[in-house]
C-alpha cells in the first residue's frame, strides 16, 4: 500500500509529515511526498531516502493575495492538481495524508476528485484555512484540540518521552528563539540574564541565526556565562538540562516540551495566522500546566515575578497528563486499516 504525504511550508507542518514517514518506514512501507518548491519543503525532504519518490510543485499560498494574483494562484493549484492525479495513478496511491499549508492544496484537491481517501492532521488550535476547507471531505480529521478526533495525542518523537522528568528546582532556564529567531525573546533573555545569573540560575539561549552574533557579543561583553547557540538539531540535549523554558507557542515545540514535562512560559508570535499560537498555549494554560503572556504584557519586572512564584513541580507533573506517546502509530493504524 502506497500513501502520499502532502503539505508543509513551515517546520510545524513538515515535522508531522516526517513523523508519519518514519512510522511507515518502520513498517516496511515507503510513502511518496508532494510539496512545494517554495517554503522549507525541499530543505527537509529533497533526497530523503525514506520516500519512494518526492515531488515539488510550484504551489503558493492564496491567503493575503488579492484580485488577479489570487486568480493566478488558484489557476496554478488547479493545474498542479491534474499533475497530482497523474502521480497518484503512477504510484497506485491508496490514501493521501495532508498536514496543511499551501503546498498541500494540489494533492488534497486531487484526492477528492479522484475518490482517494483523504486524511488530515491539524497542528494548531485555530484550524488553518486549507484544512478548514478540506475537513468536510476528509475520511478522518486528526487534531490534539478537536474533541471528536480519534487521535488526540500530537505526534511527538518517542525520545522526548523517554527523557521526561519532573522538574522540582529552578536551576536552568532555556530561551528558545527558534531556527529563524524571535527578537522579543532574545531581547528579554539579555535583559534578565544578569539578574538570573546573579541568583544562581543558569541560562541556555537558542537565538536563531539572525541575531546570534548580537546575543553572543552581549554575553561576552558583560562577562555572562551563557550557553548560547544559533540553532540545534539535537535540541533535546538542551531540554534535558533545563528546568523551565521561555518559548513561542508553535505546535511542535509546545508538545515536545509537554512530552518532556518541561514547564514553559509561552510568548505567542503576535502575527501568527488567526493568532493560533495563543490558542495553542491556552490549551495547556487552561490545565494549569503552562503560563502565557503576550509581548504587550511582558516586561523584565513581570518576568522576574513569574519566576519567583513558579509552581514548577506541579506544572511539570500536570504536563504528563496532557500528551501520551504513540500518537503517530495510532494515526498510521487508522490510515492503513
Amino acid at each position: 500500500m502506497t500513501i502520499a504525504i502532502t503539505g508543509g511550508g513551515t517546520g510545524g507542518h513538515l515535522a508531522i509529515a516526517n513523523a508519519l514517514k518514519e512510522e511507515l518506514n518502520s513498517r516496511g512501507l515507503k510513502p511518496i511526498y508532494i510539496g512545494s518548491t517554495n517554503g522549507q519543503d525541499k530543505s527537509w525532504f529533497d533526497n530523503d531516502k525514506g520516500f519512494k519518490e518526492v515531488y515539488f510543485l510550484n504551489s503558493k499560498g492564496v491567503v493575503n493575495r488579492r484580485g488577479i494574483k489570487k486568480l493566478l494562484v488558484l489557476k496554478d493549484i488547479i493545474l498542479s492538481s491534474f499533475t497530482c492525479r497523474a502521480i497518484f495513478k503512477k504510484h497506485n496511491i491508496k490514501a493521501v495524508f495532508c498536514v496543511g499549508g499551501y503546498s498541500a492544496a494540489p494533492a488534497s484537491f486531487a484526492s477528492i476528485v479522484s475518490f482517494i481517501p483523504l486524511y488530515i492532521h491539524e497542528q494548531n488550535a485555530a484550524i488553518g484555512t486549507l484544512n478548514k476547507t478540506l475537513k468536510p471531505f476528509a475520511k478522518e480529521f486528526f487534531s490534539s484540540y478537536d474533541y471528536k478526533s480519534k487521535v488526540k495525542d500530537y505526534p511527538v518523537s518517542e525520545k522526548f518521552f523517554l527523557s521526561q522528568k519532573t522538574r522540582t528546582d529552578l536551576k536552568t532556564i532555556i530561551f528558545l528563539g527558534g531556527s529563524q529567531g524571535a527578537s522579543f525573546i532574545n531581547k528579554l533573555a539579555m535583559q534578565v540574564a544578569p539578574e538570573l545569573i546573579s541568583n544562581g540560575i543558569q541560562i541556555i539561549h537558542q537565538t536563531g541565526k539572525k541575531e546570534y552574533s548580537i546575543c553572543k557579543e552581549f554575553y561576552e561583553k558583560n562577562a555572562l556565562h551563557v550557553e548560547c547557540f544559533d540553532f540545534s538539531k539535537s535540541i533535546l540535549d538542551s531540554f534535558k538540562k533545563a528546568d523551565f523554558a521561555v518559548s513561542r507557542a508553535g505546535a511542535s515545540t509546545l508538545w515536545e516540551l509537554s512530552a518532556n514535562c518541561l514547564p514553559a512560559l509561552f510568548i505567542p508570535y503576535p502575527y501568527a495566522a488567526k493568532n493560533h499560537q495563543y490558542f495553542n498555549a491556552k490549551v495547556l494554560v487552561d490545565k494549569n500546566a503552562a503560563i502565557i503572556k503576550t509581548e504587550k504584557e511582558l516586561n523584565k519586572e513581570l518576568f522576574m515575578d513569574i519566576i519567583e512564584k513558579l509552581e514548577l513541580e506541579k506544572m511539570s507533573e500536570r504536563l504528563k497528563k496532557t500528551i501520551s506517546k504513540d500518537g503517530i502509530k495510532l494515526i498510521a493504524n487508522i490510515i492503513l486499516k
